[in-house]
Parts: C-alpha cells; structure tokens; sequence
C-alpha cells in the first residue's frame, strides 16, 4: 500500500490544516495509507500525545481512513522528521509551503545543493507534494 507522511505542528495552525487537506486528498487519490507526524521538540519541553494530535486532525477533518498518528520527540524538526518518513517508507511527503525554507536550511547542512525534492527523492525515495494555504 502507498504511504503518504504529513508533517504537521501542533496546535494546527493554517498552514497545518491545508497540508493536512492535501495530504488527506492525495491518500484518497492514492488508495493510501496516511501518517501525520508532529515533532515534540525536547528544548520547548511540550509534550504532545498521539490522541492530542488525532483528536485535533479529527476535529478539522473527521475520522481520516488509513491514518495513524505519531507523535516523535526530537531536538532538530527536519532530521526527526527524515527518520520518521524513512522508518515509514513513504512514497509521499507532504509539506507545506511555509517548511520549505527550513527544511532547505537544514538539507543545505547535509549536501552542496538544497533542493529538496531531489534529496528527499534520491536519498528517501519519496515524492514531494509542497501544499500552499489558499
């Protein structure tokens, strides 16, 4: 089965939930199964609960079908993220158009070229879907 990962903060904020819509559309599309993902940073001492995260994707959503929640502890957002979309094999990244530049800052630490399609693809093997909030 296809696997698509969103990334998303918590609480949601806009930008969150139009990453989550079109996370959600291409799962749909796809048949897939869907992974939201947020990142408890140890430095901001926050602790998040994987039903904290479901109930507030529910809230916006209803239930989603084919969807799991986890909820990673981390100190850096883009590398916590990296393992968890590798440890799921994805297929599909959904990011926002917001994590660009950031994940962009951390990837340019890993390689000469920051593109992050090209590294998430060649390195991961995934596609990246950039959602924009409308």
């Amino acid at each position: 089965m296809t696997q698509v990962v969103v990334p998303v903060r918590y609480p949601l904020t806009d930008h969150s939930r139009a990453t989550v819509a079109r996370a959600i559309e291409i799962a749909e599309e796809r048949d897939a199964a869907l992974t939201v993902v947020h990142v408890n940073l140890y430095q901001e001492n926050h602790s998040i609960s994987r039903r904290d995260l479901k109930r507030a994707v529910e809230r916006e959503f209803g239930t989603v079908p084919n969807a799991r929640y986890t909820v990673r502890s981390g100190l850096l957002v883009e590398e916590t993220l990296l393992d968890e979309i590798a440890a799921e094999e994805a297929d599909v990244v959904v990011i926002g158009s917001k994590q660009v530049s950031r994940w962009r800052r951390m990837i340019r630490r890993l390689v000469d070229d920051p593109d992050i399609e090209d590294f998430l693809r060649n390195e991961l093997d995934c596609e990246v879907v950039t959602a924009s909030v409308n």
